[in-house]
């Protein structure tokens, strides 16, 4: 699978397909950097400043150096070839922002969540929602600068993740290490991570 925009000899008639991926996981893990670092357009950000106010429900430990947050969700699109369109949602962390995920969750085909082994226990709650819908999802570990770079069955384990999800080291900031990990779940959903209703819509 080729990303970007291939040589476009003639235009097709028809409307491209369009696929919906959602980007999950903790506060602070990299999920606007992952966004941005792959759309083809400028993406669409709602960060917001950090305030004392959100201070005492905002964990930032571990992130103390972070000062936005995304309070509705990223988004950007990549186009995979003349015919099909990937369109990528960046959910809120936080727990006070969950309202939103279910709306953001319709129609998606699969998603992405992101994880950093310093704080692991942060992306537990975004694996839980997508396997209790049946999402299928690719866990992606943002090798942030400094951080213990476990083999991926370790994080499997630590995680109690389905065998048949996969796993995957990413920089988050690096457009063809996003690549990888979009191709993972478009191609975990396709081979069959998706189910009845879901896949008939696809």
């Amino acid at each position: 699978m080729v990303f970007g925009r291939s040589d476009r000899r003639e235009r097709s008639a028809v409307a491209p397909v369009a696929l919906k991926l959602l980007v999950a996981g903790g506060f602070g893990v990299g999920k606007t950097t992952l966004v941005g670092a792959i759309s083809e357009i400028k993406p669409l950000r709602t960060e917001e400043l950090l305030t004392e106010a959100g201070r005492p429900v905002d964990d930032t430990s571990g992130v103390e150096g972070k000062r936005t947050t995304t309070v509705a969700m990223d988004f950007g699109r990549i186009t995979l070839r003349d015919d099909l369109v990937l369109y990528l949602f960046g959910t809120p962390g936080q727990d006070r922002f969950w309202f939103l995920w279910d709306e953001l969750a319709q129609g998606a085909l699969g998603a992405v969540v992101l994880a950093d082994t310093r704080r692991l226990e942060d992306c537990f709650a975004a694996v839980d929602y997508f396997e209790r819908r049946g999402i299928p999802f690719t866990l992606a570990v943002n090798c942030f600068d400094g951080a213990v770079r476990y083999p991926e069955e370790a994080v499997r384990d630590a995680l109690d993740l389905d065998p048949g999800v996969p796993v995957l080291l990413c920089d988050a900031r690096e457009r063809e290490s996003v690549k990888d990990v979009l191709v993972s779940v478009v191609e975990h959903a396709m081979a069959g991570g998706l189910t009845g209703a879901r896949a008939a819509a696809v």
